[in-house]
């Protein structure tokens, strides 16, 4: 596959979160970890709801920028346009970083110690099995004008 083509074959990011999160509720109900001591239950949902409303906020930001400038939210689909705009100016992957916040936020709203544990291995996973793909075809595409955007916008935040 060329990197002008499409970034990745498979759309991994949708995959690995849901694939995280099913995961992460599995092994509390199979091997259950005790909660955070001293981290209350009330106070972990307020932060979790935060974490997964902020999270949602990105994501309707981000795919209204890229509807914007007519060019696919798909991972694995051909970029259009380089999209440096709206979240995009603060992280290349805001939509990531939000997958990130989601599965937290589920974390501490389900007082579930496994999803907290997991989120920082789907950053890994979604850098090696995204990210990288990503990134090559948006230099194949974009060449100069990419990585003068890499230069200036962090990977995360």
């Amino acid at each position: 596959m060329d990197a002008h083509d499409r970034p990745n074959r498979i759309p991994w990011p949708p995959i690995l979160l849901v694939l995280t999160i099913v995961l992460g509720i599995g092994l509390q109900w199979l091997v259950p970890l005790p909660w955070i001591y001293g981290l209350a239950a009330l106070e972990a949902t307020a932060m979790g709801v935060t974490m997964i409303v902020a999270a949602f906020a990105i994501d309707i930001w981000a795919a209204m920028v890229f509807r914007s400038h007519k060019t696919t939210i798909m991972p694995h689909q051909a970029s259009a346009r380089l999209v440096t705009r709206g979240p995009f100016r603060f992280s290349r992957n805001p939509i990531y970083v939000g997958n990130l916040m989601v599965v937290a936020g589920l974390g501490l709203v389900l007082s579930n110690l496994w999803l907290l544990i997991l989120a920082p291995i789907l950053g890994i996973a979604l850098q090696k099995l995204a990210i990288t793909g990503e990134e090559r075809h948006l230099e194949a595409l974009f060449d100069d004008q990419w990585r003068d955007y890499k230069a200036r916008v962090r990977r995360w935040i």
